[in-house]
């Protein structure tokens, strides 16, 4: 049987689609994974993957491409696949991906759909209300013929060693970026909370993308060894596999940071669910007011003066946070 996974979004989701990829992986002899660009990265460190497949959907992400016929065709030209499941947020639709599937010749299609499929559905699954975004990927791929295969944890391959990043020694990480500035904790924060892990005695790393350093490198200032920019994300995973903590937002970072095993200290914007969100398979903590005006909104900027959910959080609440966190390991 010839597999096809698609998740079209961004990097944390794919990781969070990495237990129902194993379920498939366990039943199918090969898997594909049809991801978008931001997701691509992601895909590369899932296990049981055999290709990826990268295409950017004009539904799907912040800058949407426009609809090209010939990006299209060639989608449905090189997709070779018996059996798909596609994986949506709780708020997106999976039916634009079925009917391309469809067309590609792929002959049972298993997605979480609340709107009429009419022919492009063979399983039309409906998500538990309150799931968390790993279980309801693995709620769809049992239900389409897939039971499974572990725990269900995120996972990702064995990260590489990074102690020529980091240097020796237990350390803390503050990932200070989000894919959306709704879901950040402003860089003063973040700044400050540096300087009171340090204070407190933890050696703290700051990390980032490359285009993240000038915000890295002011959030580290003196007080913490800036990676902003130095990682891809196989040496990502390996930084935050080093960690005892790792103090994020909801964003990639944080799913990656369970996937290696580590407790999140986890600054949750409520515009998405935190159910649905919140770091999996890994001891955390949950900071910022789940119940500010902002929650379920689903905003990329923040639609309240102050970002409140989040800037009422302290840095001495990270603290406390983090050192509960590292009592409990």
């Amino acid at each position: 049987m010839k597999a096809l996974v698609t998740r079209l979004d961004s990097f944390g989701d794919v990781l969070l689609a990495g237990p129902a990829v194993r379920a498939v992986a366990a039943r199918a002899d090969t898997v594909t994974l049809l991801c978008g660009p931001r997701g691509a990265p992601a895909a590369a460190l899932l296990p049981g993957v055999d290709e990826i497949l990268v295409w950017d959907a004009p539904w799907v992400g912040f800058t949407p491409p426009p609809v090209g016929r010939g990006e299209v065709e060639q989608l449905i030209d090189t997709i070779d696949a018996d059996t798909a499941l596609i994986l949506t947020s709780f708020h997106q639709s999976p039916l634009p991906a079925a009917l391309l599937l469809r067309l590609a010749g792929v002959g049972f299609i298993a997605a979480d759909s609340e709107d009429y499929p009419g022919s492009l559905l063979d399983v039309r699954h409906h998500r538990a209300p309150h799931a968390h975004e790993a279980e309801a990927a693995l709620d769809l791929a049992e239900a389409a013929g897939f039971p499974p295969a572990d725990d269900g944890r995120p996972r990702v391959l064995p990260p590489p060693a990074t102690a020529g990043l980091t240097g020796p020694g237990p350390y803390v990480v503050l990932h200070p970026g989000a894919s959306v500035p709704a879901r950040a904790w402003s860089p003063g924060r973040c700044a400050e909370a540096v300087r009171e892990l340090a204070a407190a005695g933890h050696r703290v790393v700051v990390t980032g993308g490359a285009g993240e350093r000038d915000l890295t490198a002011y959030v580290a200032g003196s007080h913490a060894l800036d990676l902003g920019g130095r990682t891809g994300a196989a040496e990502l995973s390996g930084v935050l596999a080093g960690a005892a903590v790792v103090v994020t937002g909801n964003t990639g970072p944080a799913h990656l940071a369970a996937a290696v095993g580590t407790p999140v200290v986890s600054l949750f914007a409520p515009v998405v669910p935190a159910e649905r969100w919140r770091p999996y398979g890994v001891p955390y903590v949950l900071l910022g007011d789940q119940d500010a005006p902002c929650a379920g909104s689903r905003a990329r900027e923040c639609p309240v003066p102050g970002h409140p959910c989040l800037d009422t959080v302290t840095p001495h609440d990270v603290v406390t946070a983090v050192e509960k966190l590292m009592g409990e390991t």
